[in-house]
């Protein structure tokens, strides 16, 4: 979670269009597939909607282990997956789970989607941390230590939302409060919003 994964697909799908204009390229999240299909079936126009979709030469559906528990869409989402394969069709498809992992979905579904390669993201090391917090840093056109940037980096480590959120909260009181930020302020307010707990040093 916070990943990326978003981003990424998004950008997948980008990089198709641009290299082909003329490529049908679908994107989605599972919640969207699932809202059409309803729309769909309330309208009486299920075959429309499969068709539609079945259509494109490459989709792009997130967030897919949000199809647990959801029957009929899985069913739909089962055809539609066998159809666009069996045509030689690109699916790209993000979750935070693997695809033997994810509960409440169906084995035949899942058996499917680890047909493809699998993409295990993982959380960027301390140095890419650092980095993305100075790149949204110069995005928002906001001045901050290098060493409250590294304090931030070392204390958030969970995923790159968490590590832009602690950056804003503490570049928003800063601002709020007409006071500078400094690794000490850092290290007050990560303390009591979810930061890693300080260790006390002690000197003999």
């Amino acid at each position: 979670v916070g990943l990326g994964k978003t981003h990424l697909a998004n950008a997948i799908g980008n990089a198709i269009v641009d290299s082909d204009p003329n490529a049908r390229v679908l994107f989605l999240s599972t919640d969207s597939f699932t809202n059409q299909l309803i729309d769909a079936i309330a309208r009486n126009r299920t075959q429309e909607f499969k068709n539609r979709v079945r259509r494109m030469d490459v989709l792009v559906v997130d967030d897919i282990q949000f199809l647990a528990g959801r029957e009929r869409t899985q069913e739909e989402f089962f055809h539609v997956f066998n159809a666009l394969y069996d045509s030689g069709k690109q699916i790209v498809l993000t979750s935070d789970k693997f695809p033997n992992e994810i509960q409440g979905v169906e084995e035949r579904l899942c058996n499917r989607f680890g047909w493809g390669l699998v993409a295990d993201i993982q959380s960027p090391d301390a140095e890419t941390r650092v980095a993305i917090l100075r790149r949204k840093a110069q995005a928002e056109h906001i001045s901050v230590p290098d060493e409250v940037m590294s304090y931030v980096a070392a204390q958030i480590d969970s995923n790159v939302r968490d590590l832009e959120g602690a950056l804003t909260r503490l570049t928003a009181y800063a601002s709020l409060n007409r006071c500078e930020l400094t690794l000490d302020l850092a290290r007050k307010l990560l303390a009591t919003s979810g930061g890693k707990s300080p260790q006390e040093v002690g000197l003999e």
